[in-house]
């Protein structure tokens, strides 16, 4: 991966004379007795400052027999290792009578033991070691890591590699786990936000993995047996779909004999990952209102999107219009409106999904107090409208490009999350040097660009067939709601 120097935004000598003179004139005393805002015009012009560049660490890349690829990147600081695997592979793999078993296995494989080791012999050698584990799966990608100290990891690293190649999945871990997914379920209806959002996604992608919640119905005990979490996990954590990492304090000829240990007798892949389709089902436009006796209203507004994340200069545009709209908080037209302005909500944010090879999303969420729940969604519903015909300024589209960049070096701040981030775009098929090719996307968004995507994705006609989702009281909502669309009530089952 060739990462360019990368320029950090500038700052003018004014701004920086803003923010030092404050410290440094005082100290230095301008001559004369001359006050600092009588010398500032003269100190300004002679201020020179050197280009601000910022090279980006680079993980080296090697290749294990049989083919897993391993990304690597050293740091002496501490005397402690990591290792990350990330696999092609997870819950969208599968079909939704497989849901529950896909969602477990992830968990299961730190909770259930291995095949040779219970799970309290698992978690007392892993505590003996001062040893850190994560794992975790959603969407088409599964994870798991394992910190440890440089000198245990002769011992650690097998332990790891035998919960991810050989677990037990036991009936009572299964038991347990089901019992705390079904607690789970019940409190989501207690969660407003999230039972909103889950809605939502039902409603815009219908029967289709981007949609599925786990529900009671995918927790039968029947679902949830150990042949059936095998037969997942067999799919998943096997050598084809595997991907390493390594970060910390050791130097690669001393890993590599550890990791062809690690990999020389994990399982191939017998069988392969179907894609996922594309989802296609979207209900008609309108109101939909899921009944909560509740004192505050969670609104969600939105319709599916054609754009997807690629080199092409509509996607870059799309991340800084989402900015604009929404996602940058305080200063975005969202808030401004409908916080500042109105008072209407605490907060209101805008999404704008772009996956690589489905449909996504763009749309608003915020929250309101009952009888302002109207209001509030003719409020959002008219910031979306006007992004078309009042788009944003250069200086709006200056100021947020700028945030991108300026916030770009937070990419990098530390080994794990670089050499994480490329496990990811390997295991999703994206490019390697995917983060310079954003950046250089970002910088190269125009006002015009992003004017011509609001045009041809939020026009008038697309607002006017937003779906509108809505969880609270109807008893309470402000009047006015059927003028909204028509208005049909869901289950918040």
């Amino acid at each position: 991966m060739n990462w360019s120097r990368v320029p950090i935004a500038p700052r003018s000598a004014a701004q920086v004379f803003v923010a030092l003179s404050a410290t440094f004139l005082p100290a230095v005393g301008p001559p004369n007795e001359v006050s600092a805002q009588e010398l500032a015009p003269q100190t300004i012009a002679e201020l020179e400052f050197d280009e601000l560049v910022f090279s980006p660490p680079e993980p080296e890349r090697y290749t294990l027999e049989p083919g897993v690829e391993v990304f690597v990147l050293e740091d002496h600081t501490l005397p402690l290792v990591s290792v990350y695997a990330r696999f092609k592979g997870g819950p969208s793999y599968f079909l939704r009578s497989e849901l529950g078993a896909a969602t477990a296995v992830p968990i299961l494989l730190r909770s259930s033991g291995t095949t040779d080791l219970s799970p309290d012999s698992v978690d007392k050698l892993l505590e003996f070691y001062a040893t850190q584990t994560s794992f975790g799966g959603g969407g088409s990608t599964s994870s798991s890591s394992v910190n440890m100290l440089t000198r245990h990891v002769d011992d650690v690293l097998p332990i790891w590699g035998e919960l991810l190649k050989r677990p037990a999945f036991d009936v009572a871990s299964i038991e347990v786990w089901r019992g705390q997914e079904l607690e789970d379920v019940r409190r989501k209806q207690d969660a407003p936000g999230r039972l909103a959002v889950s809605k939502f996604n039902h409603l815009l992608f219908g029967d289709h993995p981007i949609g599925w919640e786990v529900g009671v119905g995918d927790l039968e005990s029947e679902d949830l047996t150990t042949e059936a979490l095998r037969s997942v996990h067999e799919r998943i954590y096997c050598a084809d779909n595997l991907t390493l990492g390594v970060t910390g304090d050791i130097i690669w000829r001393d890993m590599r004999p550890r990791l062809e240990a690690l990999v020389a007798d994990w399982p191939p892949c017998e069988r392969s990952l179907s894609e996922p389709p594309s989802p296609n089902e979207v209900v008609e436009p309108g109101v939909y209102v899921v009944p909560r006796e509740l004192e505050q209203s969670t609104v969600v507004i939105g319709r599916t999107s054609s754009v997807r994340q690629g080199d092409e200069g509509e996607y870059f545009s799309s991340r800084i219009g989402n900015a604009i709209l929404g996602s940058s908080g305080m200063t975005s037209r969202l808030v401004t409106r409908v916080r500042t302005e109105q008072g209407l909500a605490y907060s209101a944010a805008s999404v704008w999904t772009a996956p690589r090879r489905s449909a996504g999303l763009v749309g608003a969420i915020t929250q309101t107090k009952s009888e302002s729940t109207v209001a509030t969604i003719r409020a959002v519903l008219s910031v979306l409208r006007e992004m078309s015909v009042d788009p944003p300024d250069a200086t709006e589209v200056n100021d947020a490009i700028d945030q991108i960049v300026n916030g770009f070096v937070f990419n990098f701040e530390s080994p794990g999350r670089i050499v994480s981030r490329q496990m990811l775009y390997k295991t999703q098929d994206i490019p390697l040097d995917w983060l310079t090719r954003y950046l250089t996307g970002i910088q190269n968004v125009t006002t015009g660009g992003v004017e011509a995507l609001f045009r041809e994705h939020l026009s008038p006609s697309d607002i006017d067939n937003m779906i509108i989702l809505v969880v609270g009281d109807p008893g309470a909502f402000d009047p006015g709601l059927a003028e909204l669309g028509p208005v049909r009530t869901i289950n918040p089952e």
